[in-house]
């Protein structure tokens, strides 16, 4: 367990390291090609397409870390009503419907990527596979991070309800 734990700590900084270094990257192009527009009277034609593709980019990486951090948007009203193991139990399923939409998506965008692999961007000239690629990635970090959620589930199922009062005394 802990070389696991291992890897999916190197795999937080990891991602954490490109989204930090894409979106400054992303806030550099914007801000040159601002300074460029307005100070030199002059545009970069490349730099706001480079600036979508980085967001892109950002967006599918991000969805990975939502998850891992447990931002992602639920409407748990029903779910907080049952008991504990229950409401684990529809986290599970939850999160295997979340792996569902994410493998077939990640399939599609796969398609997607070998058959635009020819067509270019028109200012940044590289392939549009590159973009796709994005949404494959983040699909399968995404399902990484759904397995991982499941496996904590099915601890917490095992281990029973966790005591209040001790998580409330951890906090002081």
């Amino acid at each position: 367990m802990k070389k696991c734990d291992k890897i999916i700590s190197e795999l937080n900084r990891t991602e954490e390291f490109f989204l930090v270094i894409m979106f400054a990257v992303m806030v550099g192009i914007i801000f040159v090609q601002v300074i460029m527009r307005y100070v030199f009277n002059h545009s970069l034609y490349w730099s706001e397409e480079l600036g979508k593709f980085i967001f892109v980019w950002i967006s599918w990486i991000g969805i990975s870390i939502g998850e891992r951090r447990n931002e992602h948007i639920k409407i748990t009203m029903l779910v907080d009503k049952f008991p504990f193991r229950t409401a684990q139990v529809f986290n599970i399923i939850s999160e295997i419907v979340v792996i569902s939409i994410c493998a077939i998506t990640c399939y599609y965008a796969t398609t997607l990527i070998v058959s635009q692999a020819g067509t270019h961007y028109a200012g940044i000239k590289i392939s549009v596979a590159w973009g796709y690629l994005s949404v494959s990635l983040g699909c399968f970090l995404m399902c990484l991070r759904c397995i991982a959620w499941i496996v904590n589930s099915v601890r917490l199922i095992r281990q029973g309800k966790p005591d209040e009062s001790k998580l409330e005394g951890s906090d002081s």
